[in-house]
């Protein structure tokens, strides 16, 4: 499928818009492609873009004071991505958000999603749709940190996403899930 109809897809199993309304929301998105690797915002950046994942796979990370990397979220195909924080309250980015692997987004800027929040009452909906299911997965999240062992989280996590583990590097599912690759190994191995 191409942009135009990922997006279309993603959209369209939560509101719906005449394929005129479709193309006219579409045209405020930028595609871009970024290489493994590539850093899309680092800490102290200013956020002005949110990032839809077309193909491939992204980190958003916090590095603390002693250098510790904890991985917040892996966003694959139709996931959304950007330090939100910095995005909707002008701060600077504290979170960095990076690619795992080549890809492909829709940039939609910050000015533009509100814009079309305001044309259409769809567009709003959706994003507050999107917003309250990402809120509900960052506490079930939280609650399985403080509630479940490491070797739970890792089988929750193989059991939602198979496939995070033939893209994601086990080191960085190890930061996700809190643990050190060699834990990781040793639960792999189980």
């Amino acid at each position: 499928m191409n942009p135009q109809e990922i997006l279309k897809a993603h959209l369209c199993k939560t509101i719906n818009l005449t394929e005129e309304e479709f193309n006219y929301v579409f045209s405020h998105f930028k595609p871009k492609r970024f290489k493994k690797g590539e850093k899309i915002i680092t800490e102290g950046d200013i956020v002005h873009d949110e990032y839809f994942v077309l193909s491939g796979c992204l980190k958003t990370y916090y590095i603390n004071d002693n250098q510790k990397m904890f991985i917040l979220q892996f966003a694959m195909c139709t996931w959304w991505a950007s330090d939100y924080d910095a995005l909707y309250n002008g701060a600077r980015a504290i979170i960095n958000l990076d690619c795992i692997t080549d890809t492909e987004v829709l940039c939609l800027s910050d000015v533009d999603r509100e814009k079309l929040c305001t044309e259409f009452d769809q567009i709003a909906y959706f994003f507050r749709w999107r917003s309250n299911r990402g809120y509900v997965a960052s506490q079930k999240r939280l609650l399985s940190f403080m509630n479940n062992d490491a070797k739970y989280r890792y089988e929750e996590l193989l059991s939602m996403y198979p496939q995070l583990y033939n893209l994601v590097p086990k080191h960085l599912i190890a930061a996700y899930l809190g643990v050190s690759r060699e834990t990781l190994s040793r639960l792999y191995n189980e």
